[in-house]
């Protein structure tokens, strides 16, 4: 059943990107940023989908996946797409990482940033605020020694469902735009205050692509 649903939603997700041509905002993502790989690329929750038609850098990537059931689709998609899967997930609680696999996934990142991988992770964590940045991100930032850069999709046509992290549902025949976001150092002795300021940095960098991606395929942007 899985696999028959997850090969349904790929079918889906390359049907709206053929019929949704793409831009990027800037146009030259690739020239802009390709000296700063590897990078962990990084979006907001439910606004993922399209993301894996969207790459800035045409080599190995790999996405954190949860281990909760409704991640295994996700995961089926993913590689289905062509796209290697790191299984595990930041808790809320971090007396329960290891329970959720966060801490296995975490080594598995920075391991694939060290073998010159790109990895790819939401910034927010899974049923709590919407758009608020968690410390996990800039945690790998700081081990890894790589840069974040932040990603947002917008499609002119989709359904915006209402939820706890007010996903998207692109649809067909529309325009489309990956906007990418100033990206975010973190320094190898980052103490609490400056991971925190680095957090929030992430934050905003996101909420502003994510803003910039709407204006342009909503035409707000004159």
């Amino acid at each position: 059943m899985q696999k028959s649903i997850a090969g349904l939603a790929v079918g889906y997700l390359r049907l709206v990107n053929r019929t949704s041509p793409l831009a990027f905002d800037p146009p030259d993502p690739y020239d802009r940023y390709i000296h700063l790989a590897p990078v962990i690329f990084t979006m907001w929750h439910g606004q993922h989908f399209m993301l894996p038609f969207a790459r800035i850098f045409d080599f190995d990537a790999r996405v954190l996946i949860s281990k909760h059931h409704d991640g295994e689709i996700n995961a089926l998609v993913a590689q289905k797409l062509g796209i290697k899967t790191i299984r595990g997930s930041t808790a809320r609680n971090p007396s329960r990482m290891m329970e959720k696999g966060g801490m296995v996934g975490f080594l598995e990142m920075k391991a694939a940033l060290e073998e010159g991988a790109c990895v790819t992770m939401t910034a927010d964590i899974s049923n709590l605020a919407a758009r608020r940045a968690g410390m996990g991100i800039v945690t790998l930032a700081r081990v890894s020694g790589r840069p974040i850069v932040p990603l947002a999709y917008a499609s002119s046509r989709r359904i915006d469902v209402t939820s706890w992290d007010r996903s998207t549902i692109n649809l067909p025949f529309g325009r489309s735009v990956c906007a990418v976001g100033e990206p975010v150092s973190v320094p190898p002795d980052a103490d609490q205050a400056t991971l925190e300021a680095s957090r929030l940095a992430v934050e905003t960098a996101l909420n502003e692509a994510t803003d910039r991606a709407y204006g342009i395929v909503d035409r707000r942007n004159g």
